[in-house]
């Protein structure tokens, strides 16, 4: 399988989001529940963590085995899982950095799980949405990273909010704030 995902400017743009917004959400949710879809190396638990959200109370998944092995060492719940199919019960805070890239042929098979969302960079994404209103809480919020580059991404049912974006070099990153209408 491939390695697991480092943490990136698209990791650290949602790790700082969610430092801003957790408490705000703890405050009006003491027993927060938060699930993470993609966990790789496991910072976005560790912020939930380190922000206040009980540990019990958070939960993971990877597609990548390697990086569930490795978030169970490091302590937090973690199951193999693509996007929601092992996945169960409904979450407060739902954090998502997806692949996001449209299919770049250039780009090494190895490395394409955690970089391709698809031909437009998107389908992973809206695979994602449509599961996801099933799992998410009244009230609930979902933190997802998106990229200039991402086309055709479907927010239908969703409330949206960009909360920050980040220009590099070639593309722009996005985190939005999105909650069932």
């Amino acid at each position: 399988m491939s390695e697991i995902y480092l943490p990136d400017e698209d990791s650290y743009l949602l790790s700082e989001i969610l430092k801003k917004q957790i408490p705000k959400l703890l405050y009006k949710n003491k027993n927060l529940k938060f699930l993470e879809i993609g966990c790789g190396s496991g910072i976005q638990l560790q912020t939930a963590f380190d922000s206040g959200i009980k540990k019990e109370n958070i939960f993971s998944c990877d597609i990548n085995e390697e990086a569930v092995n490795h978030c169970k060492k490091l302590g937090f719940k973690c199951v193999k899982s693509d996007l929601f199919s092992n996945i169960s019960g409904k979450f407060d805070v739902i954090a998502f950095n997806p692949p996001y890239l449209p299919l770049d042929s250039k780009e090494p098979e190895s490395s394409r799980i955690a970089t391709t969302g698809g031909k437009n960079g998107s389908e992973i994404i809206n695979k994602f949405l449509k599961q996801a209103k099933k799992h998410l809480a009244k009230n609930g919020r979902i933190f997802l990273v998106a990229s200039s580059l991402t086309k055709n991404i479907n927010l239908s049912g969703y409330k949206k909010k960009i909360l920050d974006s980040k220009k590099l070099f070639f593309e722009e990153l996005f985190v939005w704030e999105l909650r069932q209408i």
